[in-house]
């Protein structure tokens, strides 16, 4: 029996999981398979899998049209056809139940479920050549992948542990003997009489798998995995340019980026991994309550929080992809800790969150840790976070991830699903009405004021309700006034009416999550430190006086004469639902004709779904400044405050 929808249910379908729908009517409207078919594809077996229904038409956006397939069974056939033609596609990854025909609103349309693609077959690509033929999903749009994406997913499908590799040209002196000292001694408490304790230290090495030979080559030397936990930090970016670790203290519960305690490879210590860890632990459970317990006559100064954030720090280095573009970065709060590491997860985050799913990145740098009593057993990390974290009665921990730049982030928020505060503040801007809610509202509006917005996979994890449901209900609470709603499909997100928009996330962008290739080499967090670090990097230079004025920071700067003139200029790609590079490049080259215009200004007026523009900057602002067409105004290329003006000579082209 053929299932049967209701359009009205792919507004909830879209919020819940990727969807893209194709009218896919063919010359002849009887269906085909359409040709952009293939980049969905590939774009979201190498993203989070997805579906893709064929014979149904949105538009304008969010709005969904089923306009059904005559001839199902030939669409059918030419996509078998075609999954199975490697000259089509790399790989096929579909089954027979993943291609079924549904009935929606009486027609028949063809239902696609991509799965997400292992990284054993990534990248899944168009044709033969993975380089042009790779494709990405982007706030629901599909992306050709640059050059360096598609080397760093073929060095995953290759590569099963990414630090195995023996390095040329580096040795012992290559080490901070301190750290590889201070390892020994710890090895020797965990691990009292073991026959590796006395070991010269070239063989102890060997045997825990930080020195070792490639017998392919020949070569025998330090692996990736032994300069990175015992190497210093300047010969460590000989080996990997954009390795960095960053700990922060921040003093507020709020996702600025002042800071009251920083730790950073600035000199002053090893950077290496081993080190680090070392430091931050301390750092992060300095004070935390222990009570008094004995353990066999032996006071036991170890709590369920202190076993969580121990192997929240060392799943955010073994899991590190160190050649990533952003940092590891680890923040305490008042309110919550944060953990983020560059790349993203080999295991899908609900698979890892449930256990016994390990496919680590660094291996070797488990087993180091391993031997010193820190990080589980494979694939048990994950799981002891979340019930040791339950086990206080806390908010479930976040794990998420975010592909552009590529990385994992874990938030540990400790307060209740119903904290006073939060409460108090909904009664205070509510009053009554807030009583008369339901406990879904309730968990809803209260997870928008503790976590800073809310969306429909939020609340999918915290709660026990149907994904309709809570579709429905926010939906509610927008129409109420009691949230105000941004995106569309699966990245809408919630706002309470009252809410500042910008601080929703621990981890807000600090401009070197986007680096062009000329700072790529330098230290990324070190290129935007905050002016607390001057000893370190120089401050910015102020702009000139007559450049200052020019520049537009937010569009309430303008009059409303000057915002329509804007607007008209960036109706060509602010009124499409997808618009040619091309066109966006024409557009924004033609809005900063004669003004700096500043990055969240531009986003807004070409109605990006990334509210804060990083995409446009990365894919449209960069490649314009490096070929000229467009000047900064700020010489740092990620200033927070940065803007583009286009240049005099492509003015006077245009």
């Amino acid at each position: 029996m053929t299932e049967q929808l209701n359009s009205l249910d792919l507004p909830s379908l879209a919020e819940s999981s990727d969807l893209e729908c194709k009218a896919a009517q063919g010359r002849d409207g009887r269906g085909e398979l359409p040709e952009d078919f293939w980049k969905s594809y590939s774009a979201m077996a190498n993203a989070d899998g997805g579906m893709i229904l064929l014979g149904v038409q949105e538009k304008p956006r969010g709005q969904f049209t089923a306009l059904g397939l005559a001839d199902v069974e030939r669409v059918r056939k030419a996509l078998w056809d075609n999954l199975h033609n490697r000259k089509q596609v790399s790989s096929n990854l579909l089954t027979e139940q993943d291609v079924s025909p549904v009935e929606i609103d009486g027609k028949t349309v063809l239902r696609i479920k991509v799965p997400r693609a292992a990284r054993q077959v990534k990248p899944v690509h168009l044709g033969s050549n993975p380089f042009g033929g790779t494709y990405l999903r982007r706030y629901e749009g599909d992306y050709q992948a640059d050059d360096e994406t598609v080397r760093r997913l073929m060095a995953e499908r290759v590569e099963d542990s990414r630090d195995e590799r023996v390095l040329k040209g580096y040795d012992f002196s290559d080490l901070d003997m301190d750290t590889v000292a201070a390892y020994r001694n710890r090895f020797a408490a965990v691990k009292p009489g073991h026959v590796w304790s006395d070991l010269p230290l070239p063989a102890f090495l060997e045997r825990i798998g930080a020195f070792g030979k490639n017998r392919e080559e020949g070569v025998t030397g330090l692996r990736l995995a032994g300069l990175l936990m015992f190497g210093r930090a300047e010969v460590i970016r000989d080996a990997l340019p954009h390795y960095m670790v960053d700990y922060q203290e921040r003093p507020e519960p709020k996702a600025e980026k002042r800071w009251i305690d920083r730790l950073v490879p600035d000199g002053s210590w090893s950077g290496n991994v081993y080190d680090f860890f070392r430091k931050v632990y301390q750092k992060l459970t300095a004070d935390l309550k222990v009570p008094f317990q004995l353990q066999e006559g032996q006071r036991v100064d170890d709590t369920p929080v202190h076993e969580a954030l121990r192997e929240a720090l060392a799943n955010t280095l073994i899991h590190a992809d160190f050649s990533g573009r952003v940092s590891v970065l680890v923040v305490k709060r008042p309110d919550m800790f944060g953990f983020r590491n560059p790349g993203l997860m080999r295991v899908p985050p609900a698979l890892a969150v449930q256990g016994g799913n390990s496919d680590c990145r660094n291996r070797r740098l488990q087993t180091m840790f391993q031997l010193v009593g820190y990080g589980d057993h494979a694939g048990s990390g994950l799981p002891k976070i979340y019930h040791n974290w339950a086990g206080q009665h806390w908010r479930r921990p976040v794990l998420y991830e975010l592909r552009e730049p590529e990385q994992t982030l874990m938030e540990l928020r400790m307060s209740s699903l119903l904290p006073a505060q939060a409460v108090a503040e909904l009664e205070a801007h509510l009053g009554t009405k807030f009583a008369s809610l339901s406990p879904l509202e309730h968990l809803a509006l209260v997870t928008a004021a503790t976590e800073g917005m809310v969306n429909h996979g939020r609340l999918r994890e915290i709660a026990t309700d149907h994904p309709s449901d809570i579709t429905k209900m926010l939906t509610r609470l927008v129409k109420d006034g009691l949230l105000i709603s941004d995106g569309v499909g699966r990245g809408m997100v919630y706002f309470l009416p009252w809410q500042d928009r910008r601080a929703v996330t621990l981890f807000e962008d600090d401009g070197t999550s986007s680096l062009t290739p000329e700072l790529a080499a330098l230290t990324p967090e070190l290129s935007a430190l905050t002016p607390e670090l001057a000893a370190l990097t120089p401050e910015l230079e102020n702009l000139p006086p007559d450049t200052a004025a020019q520049v537009v920071s937010d569009v309430s700067q303008l009059s409303e004469a000057e915002i329509d003139l804007l607007r008209q200029r960036a109706a060509p790609v602010s009124e499409r639902l997808r618009a040619s590079p091309e066109l966006v490049r024409h557009t924004v080259l033609a809005l900063c004709a004669g003004r700096y215009l500043g990055l969240r200004v531009l986003a807004d007026l070409l109605k990006r779904r990334d509210r804060d523009g990083k995409d446009l900057r990365t894919r449209i602002l960069s490649p314009l400044v490096a070929e000229g067409a467009l000047l900064r105004a700020y010489p740092k290329a990620n200033d927070p405050r940065q803007a583009y003006i286009t240049s005099p000579t492509t003015e006077k082209e245009q």
